[in-house]
């Protein structure tokens, strides 16, 4: 399933693009899309703030008015203000002009679609939107955090500790969530991929952010010393190493 959010403050326009959205889903039976459709960008603005929707992709008019004041272009702005609240989802906009295409690289969108948006155009951005989301999907995890089931990117995680039956998870976000489970549970997730290393009992890292290594110890690149167990050393240098070596 895709979570789609269509942000436009005209009406018709929102339904044009979900009709065409349907569409596409209807010619390939194992897809399907959760679409929502939102007249301005507070409403989607304040739920993903909250992190109670997070769509896999968001389709926004560059044109929408701030009803405060009536400047332009509103959807730029909201873009922004996502990427700075850490939304790492596909943000592609609607526009009836390129004027501000060079703004688009500062917040990571795909591309613009000028309208009138066709069937032609938004299912060549379906295209590759959804081979890009399901690339990026075999790099994530499936975690119950807080009640809910989140997904965590693997690229995000710096290390795990474990104190006594709770694991803490550290993300380069600075956050520290709690799991209740197992460490042995979370690296029979984790250990598929090649940049997680256990070490000894309390410890699983990500390769990719040890910053330093020695027989003693390791230091993480957030500033996090990890003693290692006896013995363990050339075993966690092999692996380092051959990680490296295959990026």
């Amino acid at each position: 399933m895709y979570m789609i959010a269509l942000c436009d403050d005209e009406p018709a326009e929102l339904e044009k693009t979900e009709k065409f959205l349907s569409t596409y889903e209807k010619k390939y039976p194992d897809l399907e899309f959760m679409t929502r459709c939102f007249e301005n960008a507070d409403e989607l603005l304040c739920l993903v703030r909250e992190k109670s929707y997070i769509p896999d992709m968001i389709f926004m008019d560059i044109y929408m008015p701030d009803k405060k004041s009536q400047s332009f272009p509103l959807g730029m702005e909201a873009a922004k203000e996502l990427r700075n609240m850490n939304y790492k989802g596909k943000i592609v906009f609607l526009t009836t002009s390129k004027e501000y295409a060079l703004e688009a690289f500062d917040v990571d969108a795909l591309q613009y679609i000028v309208k009138p948006v066709s069937e032609e155009k938004l299912f060549a951005v379906l295209n590759r939107l959804l081979e890009e989301i399901e690339e990026e999907r075999k790099k994530y995890i499936l975690l119950r955090i807080e009640g809910k089931l989140v997904r965590v990117s693997l690229n995000d995680i710096i290390y795990c500790e474990a104190q006594g039956k709770r694991q803490y998870l550290c993300l380069t976000d600075g956050t520290q969530h709690i799991l209740r489970m197992t460490m042995t549970e979370l690296y029979e997730q984790l250990s598929q991929c090649q940049e997680f290393a256990k070490i000894g009992a309390a410890f699983i890292v990500n390769l990719g952010y040890i910053g330093a290594l020695n027989a003693k110890e390791i230091c993480m690149d957030n500033g996090r010393k990890i003693f290692l167990p006896r013995g363990s050393y050339k075993g966690l240098r092999e692996q380092y190493f051959n990680y490296y070596c295959r990026k």
